[in-house]
């Protein structure tokens, strides 16, 4: 009965660390579902859209001259929270960072901000889905978990510079990789430059702007893709020259 006892006050600790984990997962399900469910429930989409951010254009400039700092801090929030929760608007914030605080400093604030927010997303998409993922789908994914982790860096450049390729889509399945959350953080926040710095400059002549087809033209999207494959040539170079990646 003593031995009894002791198995199950040594079985204890791993059932509640189970419990204490699924409960976690439960409680960050909820929270992202109750932000996600207010974002479309209040309709705060309707801020984010050109015609918004035109309709709001003074109030959105005087606030900005005048706190500058606060509206710094809070465009840099708005953009995690749009970013961190896969929310649609993340373009118009980009237009916005340009009109609001110029080309460069726009283009470092939704840098910032991007990055932030889409290592949130990487995160949550890694503790609540990747173990489920390897244990449904182990056998077919673990090469090519492999061959990405070797290659991490040089594939995430190319999924960030090509805009083919959705923002929040590359977050979540990323998380669902082996890659090192560092390695992840600097490809993020290097890849999404030249992109950004389009948009935060096109967002300078907001005024001139009736869609965001007017930026996002054939020759713009095939200099990211350009660009996109030339991130992938030392991969290649070391995969057909046979030193290991």
């Amino acid at each position: 009965m003593i031995r009894e006892q002791t198995v199950m006050t040594n079985d204890m600790p791993a059932s509640e660390a189970k419990s204490g984990l699924s409960a976690g997962k439960i409680a960050i399900v909820l929270a992202i579902g109750v932000a996600v469910a207010a974002f479309f429930y209040f309709d705060l989409g309707r801020f984010l859209s050109l015609q918004g951010l035109k309709d709001n254009r003074d109030y959105l400039l005087s606030f900005t001259e005048t706190h500058t700092a606060a509206a710094a801090a809070l465009f840099v929030l708005a953009y995690v929270a749009v970013t961190g929760l896969s929310l649609p608007g993340a373009v118009i914030l980009t237009l916005a960072g340009g009109f609001l605080f110029g080309a460069v400093l726009g283009t470092l604030l939704v840098n910032l901000g991007a990055t932030t927010g889409a290592t949130l997303a990487f995160l949550a998409s890694r503790y609540l889905l990747r173990d489920w993922v390897e244990q449904k789908f182990g056998k077919w994914l673990g090469p090519v978990q492999q061959g990405f982790a070797r290659n991490a860096f040089g594939y995430l450049m190319t999924l960030r510079l090509i805009p083919l390729f959705p923002f929040f889509v590359v977050n979540l399945v990323s998380g669902l990789t082996r890659m090192n959350v560092g390695t992840y953080v600097v490809g993020t926040a290097l890849g999404i430059i030249p992109g950004s710095f389009v948009y935060a400059y096109a967002g300078r002549q907001l005024a001139t702007i009736n869609s965001l087809k007017d930026i996002a033209s054939p020759g713009v999207i095939g200099a990211f893709v350009l660009l996109g494959l030339l991130a992938l040539v030392p991969n290649l170079y070391k995969k057909w020259s046979g030193k290991p990646a």
